[in-house]
């Protein structure tokens, strides 16, 4: 087969809520993940080597097999039970590294979608959100995308019921020299509002029933304004990291946002808007300050797909 390419999206949290502590050390989650049509993208070329090999446009991104890219196609190799399956991938990026936006999780789910195919495997949809559960707790998201409820430890998918992806423009920042630790913001929750924590599956059920009905879906739908987005990571994030302190500072002055917040653990920040002409003219309105404070801004659109063959 000759190369494929896949696209890989971004993706930011409109809803992010520590339930409590799992059996198995986890944070219990709830939450709301939407897509972006802010993606990289993943060229395939099958070898008859045996080897997987991966290259990338940025220097300062591993391509060992750390990189989940890679974990993806081993895994893949060793379920298909074919050991002689080779490829050469590129990575071109344009998602930020480290910044909270799924970007690493959405290649490795491109790698599995993209590899499925080049190398004739055959896996369901089902047996692909098996395999990416395995590999990171964002990867069942990144394989599906859109607009979705995410539980568990955010591999738990719901979307029935779910109004379709909204038009939403979004204006996304990230300061290029910031970075936050996920482990290290868990460890902060746990310390600062571990006794608040939930303890029992009937109250985490509870908690997932009312975002099942939370405001936040109706905005969504149009049939509501958006409420004020919730993150709990940003409660111990934002007092300890000055660009997120900062740049949610700046993204406040945007006269036509619908509601600003951090994705995930930071420290990626984003202002919604009623479209992306709204989110084009904030970031012209911005451009100054977010210069001047050494931010990076891109302006994008709430999608309805994750990992996808271009």
């Amino acid at each position: 087969m000759a190369e494929l390419q896949v696209s890989a999206p971004a993706k930011i949290n409109l809803h992010l809520e520590v339930l409590g502590l799992r059996p198995d050390g986890f944070h219990e989650l709830a939450m709301v993940m939407q897509t972006l049509d802010l993606a990289d993208t993943i060229s395939l070329s099958p070898t008859a080597d045996g080897a997987v090999s991966l290259r990338c446009d940025r220097s300062d991104l591993p391509t060992d097999g750390n990189n989940l890219i890679v974990k993806a196609a081993e895994l893949l190799k060793q379920r298909v039970g074919l050991p002689e399956l080779g490829v050469a991938m590129h990575l071109t990026k344009r998602i930020p590294i480290g910044a909270g936006l799924a970007g690493g999780s959405s290649n490795g789910a491109a790698a599995l979608v993209g590899l499925n195919t080049l190398w004739g495997c055959g896996f369901s949809a089902e047996q692909l959100l098996a395999m990416a559960a395995e590999l990171g707790s964002d990867m069942p998201f990144c394989l599906d995308g859109g607009t979705q409820l995410c539980f568990g430890r955010g591999e738990v998918l719901e979307s029935a019921g779910l109004p379709e992806p909204p038009a939403l423009g979004v204006l996304l920042i990230k300061h290029p020299e910031s970075s936050v630790s996920t482990p290290w913001a868990y460890k902060q929750c746990r310390e600062q509002f571990g006794a608040d924590y939930l303890s029992t599956e009937a109250d985490f059920e509870q908690r997932r029933q009312a975002l099942r009905e939370a405001a936040l879906l109706q905005g969504l739908s149009g049939g509501a304004p958006l409420p004020a987005i919730r993150n709990d990571l940003q409660r111990v994030v934002e007092p300890e990291v000055a660009s997120v302190r900062e740049g949610l500072s700046i993204l406040r002055r945007a006269e036509a946002a619908a509601a600003v917040a951090m994705s995930g653990s930071g420290p990626s920040l984003f202002a919604l808007f009623v479209d992306r002409d709204a989110a084009e003219a904030a970031q012209q309105q911005l451009a100054a300050p977010l210069a001047a404070a050494g931010f990076e801004s891109w302006v994008c659109r709430c999608t309805g797909s994750g990992a996808t063959l271009v």
